[in-house]
């Protein structure tokens, strides 16, 4: 067997170095295979050899070619049904919030949701304090993300702290984003967590990211297209794209998750829309105040567009999504909180269905899931 030592290898010809029979790379690092864009694939001169394999930078998921295409490399979701159902589902937690009146009661609390079931959402653990209410979220398939938020009336916090998916328990310490805020809007890939505007109290333009797969603060993303649109903006995400709605009058904004970037105008929101959730090509948000719910289309630029009835009129619900069901719970219905959740299948039109109840009614939580539309 042939031993090869060098620091530098260069290729030879244009198919490059070819190493013939078992060859194995003995290390403790990582070998870092080709990286590009999806329309890398098709350069001019480039023949693609079966069994080929690269990083995206589009999708963010390792590919291989086979049988003359291009497939991605996906991990399974564990199976993390609940209750009666047996089939492996995607899991919703919502996390902290707030009732009123005074005195305001701050929770910590953590329940989950099977999606692709129905029925009450089940306790999952404890926020690390009662600084819960409008925090950002964002998720991959195994860790649910919090960050900033405030303990009522005025504290702000810059604290991130996240969940396992596939267990249950308290969330854990991440770290910090660059500015303590409230307000905060998240949204993700597979990898990558953006935190976007908030209010400290004033409006910030602020975004931040984390990778989702380690711990660490926050880095600096780039700004929100203006300050007004950075007051509680509502998110969702394929896994390319981020989508922020927010401001007086309402727009929506886009951003590319994997590169570093300002906000860009996408369309008009037409309504004050919340609690924004996807799967990889629709968005979908209830309308504040109203039993109104919008939608749009995340690889394409436009205004949102009407989507049908929730099955209840409710202010500042959170949503959890699948790949197929968009579920929102939580928020305001006079003269008190809400503890109802509802549902609708997202590449449909139509009217939302009750799905169960949280376990505690409260407003200003928020929501993350393991199957959403970034993934």
């Amino acid at each position: 067997m042939g031993i090869l030592r060098t620091n530098t290898l260069s290729g030879i010809g244009t198919d490059g170095p070819v190493f013939d029979g078992v060859t194995r790379l003995d290390t403790f690092g990582y070998v870092v295979p080709p990286v590009g864009v999806t329309s890398d694939r098709t350069l001019a001169g480039v023949t693609t050899a079966q069994g080929s394999i690269r990083f995206n930078t589009d999708s963010q998921k390792l590919e291989f070619f086979a049988q003359d295409q291009w497939f991605e490399m996906v991990i399974d979701t564990p199976a993390l049904a609940v209750g009666s159902n047996s089939e492996a589902g995607a899991r919703g937690v919502w996390g902290g919030g707030y009732t009123t009146p005074s005195p305001t009661t701050d929770y910590n609390v953590l329940d989950f949701i099977n999606i692709s079931s129905t029925g009450n959402a089940i306790d999952f653990g404890d926020m690390i304090d009662a600084a819960n209410n409008t925090k950002g979220s964002c998720a991959s398939s195994t860790r649910g993300l919090w960050a900033g938020g405030n303990k009522e009336p005025s504290t702000n916090t810059n604290r991130i702290e996240y969940i396992t998916f596939a267990s249950t328990g308290n969330s854990i310490d991440f770290g910090d984003l660059t500015q303590a805020r409230r307000g905060v809007g998240g949204l993700s890939n597979a990898t990558r967590g953006v935190f976007a505007g908030g209010r400290t109290p004033t409006n910030v333009n602020t975004m931040d990211y984390v990778t989702i797969a380690s711990t660490g603060d926050a880095v600096d993303f780039g700004d929100l297209l203006t300050p007004s649109s950075s007051q509680y903006p509502d998110t969702c995400a394929s896994p390319t794209r981020g989508i922020l709605a927010a401001g007086s009058p309402e727009t929506i904004h886009f951003l590319t998750i994997a590169t570093l970037g300002n906000t860009q105008q996408f369309g008009d929101a037409g309504a004050n829309l919340i609690a924004g959730g996807s799967n990889s090509i629709r968005g979908i948000y209830n309308v504040q105040s109203s039993n109104g719910m919008s939608y749009i289309t995340i690889a394409t630029l436009g205004n949102a567009t009407d989507f049908g009835d929730a099955h209840v009129t409710v202010s500042v619900p959170a949503a959890v999504t699948s790949s197929t069901r968009y579920a929102y719970s939580g928020g305001y219905i006079a003269p008190a909180a809400s503890n109802t959740i509802g549902y609708v299948t997202i590449m449909t039109q139509g009217n939302a269905v009750d799905f169960g109840d949280l376990t505690v009614a409260r407003y200003s939580a928020y929501a993350c899931s393991n199957a959403h539309g970034g993934l």
